[in-house]
């Protein structure tokens, strides 16, 4: 009896000690990918990072979240990553320039690396090839900014002549310049006035650097009553908003549409009097998140590479309807 008494407990310690083994071997063979971010603290980054995790824990995949604000911590992170095993990461760079540099340290730890809403670009300015990346149609989604600042002044009986806009400007981000265009166009086609869009060049594109970028250029045409205002995003859009309201322009002779749909812009819609802000091209972030997390962990473990290029659209998002669209996209 004690012989089998033994015996018994001697198996049950190598199935004990097999179940851990193989629960070790499992945790160490679950991809590991990072999600990289320039401006973390800002909450579509918030959203993208939080749904990428979410998608992980779904799918059985661990997400490593890293702010990249800068070249140098981008490099660092990759170096970070490599570290610790990952086998690839989705980035959103701090500069698109930084593409070369990046795909080399990503060859080095031969790691996969997707882009989301940003993408890379080689030394002569053209998409970094063979990258696959997950973004916005830029242009078309800036020319839904232009479409909606052009029927909101038909609605409000402005003319063309006794209206400027300030294009909230970074030529140095292909995105911006391509959503800004994208608005331009629109607004021109619309038969708003050419001479009348005056830019406003941004050194960060956050709520502080529309402000700064916005003033100046209201100060030395204070002879325009009118305004709209059109950028890269609602954050900046909404330091334009702030500026005018700095040199006490009346809300309701400013327009201002911005893109993203994320929280600054639903805690502006829920002030009990409506601002200059009147509204945003909402796109899913969170849509962003886990789709280019989920496309990563495809390609690593199954070797489906994601298509080259996928671009989403935006709806527009008001006072009026932002909780509905909220729900709709998910954010």
């Amino acid at each position: 009896m004690k012989r089998l008494l033994k015996s018994a407990i001697l198996a049950s310690a190598a199935a004990a000690s097999f179940g851990l083994s193989i629960a070790g071997a499992h945790a160490a063979d679950a991809t590991k990918i990072g999600f990289l971010v320039k401006m973390p603290e800002q909450a579509w980054f918030i959203n993208e990072q939080k749904a990428a995790t979410e998608a992980g824990k779904k799918d059985g995949f661990d997400v490593i979240n890293i702010g990249t604000p800068d070249g140098e911590k981008t490099l660092a992170a990759i170096d970070n990553l490599g570290a610790q095993g990952a086998q690839g990461f989705v980035i959103c760079a701090p500069d698109v320039r930084l593409g070369p540099a990046i795909a080399a340290r990503a060859k080095k730890y031969n790691m996969k690396f997707v882009t989301v809403d940003d993408q890379l670009v080689d030394s002569s300015g053209k998409p970094l090839a063979d990258v696959p990346h997950l973004g916005m149609s830029a242009f078309k989604i800036g020319q839904q900014v232009g479409t909606t600042i052009a029927d909101e002044m038909k609605k409000r009986g402005w003319k063309p002549e006794e209206v400027g806009a300030i294009r909230i400007s970074d030529y140095e981000l292909p995105t911006a310049k391509l959503r800004t265009d994208g608005a331009t166009d629109a607004l021109v086609a619309a038969g708003f006035k050419k001479e009348n869009i005056f830019d406003a060049p941004q050194k960060t594109t956050d709520t502080e650097g529309g402000f700064n970028a916005t003033t100046p250029v209201l100060s030395q045409h204070s002879n325009i009553h009118k305004w709209v205002i059109f950028a890269l995003n609602e954050e900046t859009v909404l330091g334009g908003v702030r500026a005018t309201e700095q040199l006490h322009i009346a809300s309701d002779n400013v327009i201002g549409v911005g893109i993203n749909g994320a929280g600054e812009a639903w805690a502006e819609f829920q002030k009990k009097a409506p601002t200059g802000f009147f509204g945003t091209i909402a796109v899913s972030s969170t849509t962003h998140g886990r789709q280019s997390a989920e496309n990563l962990d495809a390609w690593i473990t199954k070797g489906t590479k994601p298509q080259a290029n996928t671009e989403t659209t935006g709806t527009l998002m008001t006072r009026d309807n932002w909780t509905q669209v909220k729900t709709q996209l998910g954010l």
